[in-house]
């Protein structure tokens, strides 16, 4: 029926002759965002937003309306919408916005991971290879931050982005040689040492799936001890774990529910599964799967693990 709904929604979307939703349909793909029931069965009810994420989405899909040819006004359109906890609506605005502009990567990244948003896995791996093809042959570009870090320093790239992502949708989908070329290739779009800790702690952990743990550790060499990082902290404590620099207990987050805690547990409960701890792994996994935040990627990644998990016991 959730799905019924959404493709309801999506047509009378279409039937629209304005380039972005009338109020009314506003409303009505909103009303789909406003609940979601995961894979597992649990229901989240999305959280009201501030009253600054609101100010902001309002002045973007304003400029929007001022403009709807400008390419950025569309994009900062859908990614406010997406801040909202308004995944579909989001995913509509960008596949409007697809229709005039065809070759912008930048549409076909942010809807990609927005599928991922929705476990619409095999979209968003569509979306991400468009949007390689899209970027072969490019100069890279700063991608600028929604919620910017502590230092106001945007560090992620379009290109970065583009495989980071893809890579997170392959491992999603178990298909573990494909991420570990994907996270690959984004290490390398990018110096920045944030760059560097988030993908080298994929990589580690693919080819610890791969059983290759020889190989897993030699991803580790660009690792510093006391190299600071200015927002991807967990990734880089996960990978001091890797290299034997911090103990488990001392990662563990008590309290599951927000992106960085959930990178963490999830790292952890794959550390624990490489140790053969499978008990431990799914505990961790468990409980990171009980709390809020339901679109962060460690949650994705322990919620597709617990599938897998329940559909092997059958």
């Amino acid at each position: 029926m959730r799905h019924l709904t959404f493709l309801l929604a999506l047509l009378i979307f279409a039937a629209c002759n304005s380039k972005a939703p009338s109020l009314n349909q506003g409303d009505a793909l909103a009303a789909v965002d406003s609940i979601f029931t995961t894979p597992l069965g649990k229901v989240y009810e999305i959280p009201v937003p501030s009253e600054a994420a609101l100010a902001n989405y309002a002045a973007a899909k304003q400029a929007f309306e001022t403009n709807p040819q400008d390419a950025d006004a569309l994009i900062w359109f859908g990614r406010r919408t997406a801040y909202l906890g308004r995944y579909r609506e989001a995913i509509a605005i960008y596949s409007d916005g697809i229709k005039n502009f065809p070759k912008d990567a930048r549409i076909f990244r942010h809807r990609g991971h927005r599928y991922l948003s929705i476990r619409e896995y095999d979209k968003a791996i569509a979306d991400l290879e468009k949007a390689v093809t899209l970027i072969q042959g490019t100069a890279d570009q700063i991608e600028p931050d929604g919620l910017p870090n502590a230092q106001n320093i945007p560090l992620s790239s379009l290109h970065s982005n583009v495989w980071y992502h893809l890579g997170l949708a392959y491992y999603l989908r178990h298909q573990y040689e494909k991420a570990y070329v994907a996270y690959l290739k984004c290490r390398d779009s990018g110096s920045n040492y944030d760059n560097i800790v988030s993908s080298t702690h994929w990589l580690y952990m693919i080819q610890q799936r791969l059983g290759n743990p020889k190989k897993a550790d030699s991803l580790l060499a660009p690792i510093q001890k006391e190299r600071a990082v200015i927002e991807n902290q967990s990734y880089a404590d996960l990978c001091r774990l890797y290299k034997g620099w911090l103990s488990p207990d001392s990662l563990l987050q008590a309290s599951p529910g927000n992106p960085s805690n959930d990178a963490v547990n999830y790292g952890l409960a794959n550390w624990y599964l490489y140790q053969g701890d499978s008990a431990k792994a799914k505990q961790l996994m468990e409980a990171l799967v009980e709390g809020k935040a339901f679109t962060s990627f460690g949650y994705l990644a322990a919620e597709k693990d617990l599938m897998h998990f329940l559909s092997s016991k059958k």
